[in-house]
């Protein structure tokens, strides 16, 4: 089991009322049920880079490397797999049905593959409390702590200001995610855009820079300064680029740092995999970090980071028992997560509710009749999608189980990205 000051080798989460009540190395007496599950339990995972509507479509292969975020977003290429795909699921965007079957498939893709909370859903989301699976920049915990920016200089006048308000009047903002230097790093306009939020009223301890591909020691520094942070998504700039954010100057800098998948088209398909590709860059570059470091960036480190810590992020009494379990395939439990795919997931509670698991703990906990029936990986598993869908079908909003979302969305665009994949 791991913890915030490490792990134990044979612990014990207790659960109540969607609480963790007790962490504790002896197995309890005083609790209804008790399963040993030889396993690697932990704080369930954080995605703070994403783009989860999106997440409904297989993986795009670029043809070439582009210079900037500008140059595929304006390609023929992205055109024809993307945006085109994009309309075509949502009528021009007005098909509200058919985006909540969208962000309710993305929240099952994040699930199953061990995330219990995700960042980048849009304003569309299906529902207005909590989601599935929770979102750091919506309603989280009944109030929302986060604001959002894809393209700064988009922000008008009356956005800047709404954002600022919330950082430095209200204080209701405690992290601003906005992707930024997203370029190869000889790109001047990667490092231009950068440079124009630095000056804004927005550039402060709030900020969470997602990518800095094109940015050097000084910017770091410079973000380091006002107390900022950083999101890295390694395989999607990769991909994209050939390059990716010069981590190692962003943790020299003392910048905290988080990571994120980003989306199918160009990221990964689970922030597990996200993890693999950061470790390769990681050992290949001889950088100063470890397992727990990199564990640390998807669970405490990036609750800090979206001023969560006090929430999630850690297997603490009072936490939200927000948990995942993975197989032990490694005695080194840090290593384990790392190596771990998607197939390794035993079973996600999100507040205490299993939303996922194996069949034989679910009738243990909960009633294996209520659950969907899903083959993961060529294993037989359980998945709950209820949470926020209505009862009647014939009132909009997200699909209740994964087999209504699928139809849904092949009915509309048969060329979907499969999630047991």
């Amino acid at each position: 089991m791991l913890k915030s000051d490490g792990s134990i080798a044979r612990g014990w989460v207790v659960v109540e009322a969607g609480q963790i009540v007790s962490v504790r190395s002896t197995k309890p007496r005083d609790v209804e049920h008790a399963i040993s599950t030889g396993g690697v339990i932990l704080p369930g995972l954080i995605d703070l880079h994403g783009h989860p509507e999106y997440n409904v479509f297989a993986a795009w292969e670029p043809p070439r490397v582009y210079i900037n975020r500008g140059r595929w977003r304006d390609s023929d290429e992205y055109d024809q797999l993307i945006k085109k795909p994009w309309a075509t699921l949502t009528s021009g965007g007005k098909s509200v049905s058919v985006k909540t079957a969208m962000t309710r498939y993305a929240e099952v893709r994040a699930a199953v593959g061990g995330v219990t909370a995700i960042q980048g859903a849009s304003q569309d989301y299906p529902n207005k409390t909590e989601a599935l699976v929770r979102n750091v920049d919506l309603l989280i915990f009944g109030s929302q702590v986060a604001r959002s920016t894809v393209d700064f200089d988009r922000l008008d006048d009356d956005g800047v200001e709404s954002i600022r308000k919330g950082i430095f009047d209200t204080k209701t903002v405690k992290a601003h995610y906005v992707h930024l230097a997203e370029g190869q790093k000889t790109n001047q306009t990667s490092v231009n855009e950068y440079l124009k939020f630095t000056a804004s009223p927005l550039f402060s301890e709030a900020t969470v820079m997602i990518h800095g591909t094109a940015l050097s020691r000084a910017h770091f520094d410079q973000l380091a300064a006002v107390g900022g942070k950083l999101v890295w998504s390694p395989q999607s700039n990769l991909r994209l680029y050939n390059e990716t954010t010069d981590i190692g100057a962003a943790l020299a800098a003392g910048v905290p740092v988080a990571l994120g998948a980003d989306w199918m088209p160009s990221g990964s398909p689970s922030l597990l995999h996200e993890m693999k590709v950061a470790w390769q860059v990681i050992t290949q570059t001889a950088l100063p970090v470890t397992p727990p470091d990199l564990v640390r960036m998807v669970t405490s480190g990036a609750a800090e980071i979206a001023g969560l810590a006090d929430k999630i992020g850690t297997l603490e009494v009072g936490r939200a028992a927000d948990l995942t379990i993975l197989q032990k395939r490694m005695d080194d439990p840090y290593q384990n997560v790392v190596s771990a795919y998607p197939s390794w997931v035993e079973m996600v509670i999100i507040g205490g509710d299993i939303i996922y698991g194996r069949p034989d703990w679910v009738a243990e906990l909960s009633i294996p009749a209520d659950y969907e029936q899903v083959t993961a990986w060529g294993r037989p598993m359980l998945l709950d999608t209820r949470f926020g869908s209505p009862d009647d079908a014939g009132i909009d909003g997200p699909p209740r189980r994964l087999a209504q979302m699928r139809a849904k969305l092949i009915a509309r665009y048969p060329a979907v990205g499969p999630i047991f994949a």
